[in-house]
């Protein structure tokens, strides 16, 4: 599967387009990981918990796009973008989503 965020992909043509291909993931933050949350917040730096936590959940979103994308028949999917955003006190949601198409490689 073709993956770009762009509307075109270099040296192939969209015959056709499927529709909207999308993968959610929610992700519950772990008291241990708040904690050192905080503790980083008082002297500064990346909290690696929460960046490990991220990087795993956009990579899940994007096998689930993935995955539906093919269900749909897809040979690539442009327009690739992340979304996220929190669900309560500690809950982030992330969205994988682009465009499900139809490829022919050019000559």
């Amino acid at each position: 599967m073709i993956i770009s965020t762009t509307e075109n992909i270099g040296g192939y043509e969209v015959t056709e387009t499927l529709g909207t291909t999308f993968g959610v993931v929610v992700r519950a933050r772990g008291i241990g990981g708040d904690i050192m949350a905080q503790l980083k917040g008082l002297v500064g730096g990346e909290v690696h918990q929460y960046t490990q936590m991220i990087e795993d959940a956009r990579r899940q979103a994007m096998d689930r796009m993935v995955r539906n994308g093919s269900a749909m028949g897809a040979d690539a999917i442009v327009m690739m973008r992340f979304d996220s955003g929190d669900i309560g006190k500690n809950m982030s949601e992330i969205v994988a989503y682009g465009t499900a198409v139809k490829v022919r490689k050019l000559p």
